[in-house]
This record gives structure tokens, sequence and C-alpha cells, in this order.
């Protein structure tokens, strides 16, 4: 897993020697940063599912700085936070909104009305984005956050334990190829 990560990932002296990283040496120097290790990586996966619903823009600074305080891979982190886009947006924020309805009991009412996409234009998209939002109200603002932390946990849970599958899986393969 390692070795293949490797040929996607900058390495940890490419990124000193950017001239536009210079400011940010200090922070950017933690080896955990760019190594990859079980720990880190998962890490860097959780930190970037967590982060890859907050809305617009703010989700790769969200993720850097959320990476460089709990020191987990910067960029495995930021990869992962692309796994929203234009396609897959809307569909977790109507994930996000159901289950929020569901555990405020949003739904209990006699008459429901569901929430209608906009029409987006990419002229104005970040702005309708935000008013549909702002419709959808308090359902979202509590399953925004608690779909992020689940993916988040199920995201790290899951390298951890691909990882470790895959470490015993090679064990195994040496331990049968030095019996033959």
């Amino acid at each position: 897993m390692r070795n293949f990560l490797h040929k996607f990932l900058p390495s940890h002296e490419t990124v000193k020697s950017q001239r536009w990283l210079k400011p940010f040496g200090n922070w950017l120097q933690h080896p955990n940063l760019w190594h990859l290790n079980r720990r880190s990586v998962a890490g860097g996966v959780g930190v970037g599912l967590f982060c890859g619903l907050i809305p617009g823009p703010l989700q790769m600074i969200g993720a850097t700085l959320l990476a460089v305080s709990f020191r987990v891979n910067l960029p495995v982190t930021l990869i992962t936070t692309l796994y929203t886009n234009p396609f897959t947006i809307m569909p977790l924020y109507v994930l996000a909104y159901e289950l929020g309805a569901w555990l405020s009991g949003a739904h209990s009412g006699v008459a429901v009305v569901q929430p209608s996409f906009p029409e987006l234009h990419w002229h104005n998209l970040m702005h309708e984005l935000w008013d549909w939002m702002v419709m959808l109200g308090k359902p979202l603002l509590i399953g925004l956050p608690l779909l992020a932390v689940s993916l988040a946990i199920i995201g790290y849970f899951a390298v951890r334990v691909a990882w470790h599958v895959t470490v015993v899986l090679r064990w195994r393969a040496r331990k049968r190829r030095r019996e033959v």
C-alpha cells in the first residue's frame, strides 16, 4: 500500500524546496505530515473525510490546519477531501439533512415539505448553495457535523483495518515462500 501511495505523493524534500511554502516551514517540518505509516495515513483519511463536508473553498484550508494540528499525512488529507465534488455534494447534503431531520424529530410533524434542489447557475453557484442550506435549517446543522464525524471515524478505522490485513497477508505470503 505504501509503494502505491508513494507514486502519487510529493516527497518531503520537494515540498521543502517550494519557495512559496518557506513562510510555513516550521509548521510543515513534522515527519508525520509526510511519512506513510498506518497512523498518519488513517488520520489523514479521517481528517480529509471530515473536512470534505465543509462548504466551499474552506475544505482545503480546514484540512491543512487540522492535518498540521493532529500531525497526520498532509497530502493524503488534501486528496481525501476531493470525495466531495459537484456531483456528490448534493446527495451528501441530502443525506445529512435526512439524518438531522431524523435526529431532531423534524419528520414527526403531519406535513413535511421535502427540500427541493435549487437551479444551479455557475456564475452564482456559491450564493445559491448558501441560500439552499439556510432554507434547510436545523436538520442540516445537526446532520452535517454528525455525518462528517461518522465518515471520519469509519474512514479512519477502514484504513487501519485494510492496512493491517495487507500487512498480515504479506507476512503469510513471505512465510509460505520461505517454507518452499
